[in-house]
């Protein structure tokens, strides 16, 4: 929905509810037709829409977020890093050999077309652009680009060239997990992409160029203009028991029932996930399709 039109409607009296994928998702891609396992449903705006006030923004900037419930979301940090959990996935094999002796950046790669890229991009103006900025930050560090895995697989806009994206960076890991880059790295260069979010929960060091939802509380190093509305300094505990334990819906792929994150997070991480059906084996051969035409393309 537009804008415009989402403004009119608050205007007019009208109720307006989002939702969206939440942070803790699925085994698989959302864009593989994979069914996730966790939404939000937001009455005040979306958490990746930096235009507004949403209601995790609210919960981050009003809510108490008291001791409680901030050693519950200190055991389930603790659980998601011992595991590996990521938004679609969760154990990670081992790492790629990365250079000991130098600074390791990692620049997580978006899907050109999302709505948090086109709302919360700030003044970067592309994916290459992003690259050149993380240069210009890090000029003497190893500096790894991971592409994002909808854009891998073929099913989503954002494919940067090799020979562009080398300009700027070291190198290009498209297939390596998530988590055990998360591990290997120093530092996590970001626009608006969750995988800042998930290095802050791994120790890690978080640059943002845009306005991700965890931007602007005191955790992060934001180089976008800041947002005013976000002022309060906040805990890494406080903004997890926000994120993962009080804004989202969860549902236990087992039973079928509402559940907690600390359950879907254990399904996760023994694999009770529910098996690939032929609607996400047919996603999975249309990106094939569409990245061997675009091989194609290239070669002509």
């Amino acid at each position: 929905m537009k804008w415009a039109v989402r403004q009119q409607v608050r205007a007019s009296g009208g109720r307006l509810i989002q939702i969206e994928d939440g942070f803790i998702r699925s085994a698989g891609l959302g864009a593989r037709l994979t069914l996730p396992f966790s939404i939000v449903v937001d009455r005040t705006g979306i958490y990746y829409d930096p235009r507004t006030t949403s209601d995790l923004e609210h919960l981050l900037a009003n809510d108490e977020l008291g001791p409680e419930i901030c050693a519950r979301a200190a055991k389930l940090i603790e659980f998601i890093g011992m595991h590996g959990i990521t938004k679609y996935a969760a154990g990670s094999s081992t790492g790629p050999d990365l250079p000991s002796s130098v600074r390791k950046v990692l620049v997580a790669g978006q899907v050109a077309d999302d709505r948090s890229v086109s709302l919360g991009c700030a003044a970067v103006t592309g994916p290459l652009d992003l690259l050149r900025r993380v240069r210009e930050v890090e000029p003497d560090a190893f500096i790894i680009f991971k592409p994002h895995p909808d854009v891998v697989a073929g099913l989503r806009l954002g494919h940067v060239p090799s020979f562009e994206a080398l300009r700027y960076v070291d190198q290009i890991l498209p297939h390596a997990p998530i988590d055990a880059l998360l591990a290997q790295v120093d530092a996590v260069h970001v626009l608006s992409s969750q995988t800042g979010f998930e290095a802050l929960l791994r120790g890690r060091e978080v640059f943002t160029h845009g306005h991700p939802f965890y931007a602007g509380w005191g955790l992060t190093r934001d180089l976008a203009s800041p947002i005013e509305r976000r002022r309060r300094k906040l805990t890494l505990e406080q903004l997890v028991a926000a994120t993962l334990i009080l804004y989202p819906r969860y549902l236990d792929p087992v039973t079928r029932l509402p559940c907690p994150p600390e359950i879907l997070a254990q399904r996760l991480s023994t694999g009770c996930m529910p098996r690939p059906g032929i609607l996400q084996k047919l996603r999975m051969l249309q990106g094939h399709l569409r990245l061997a035409r675009q091989a194609l393309v290239n070669a002509c």
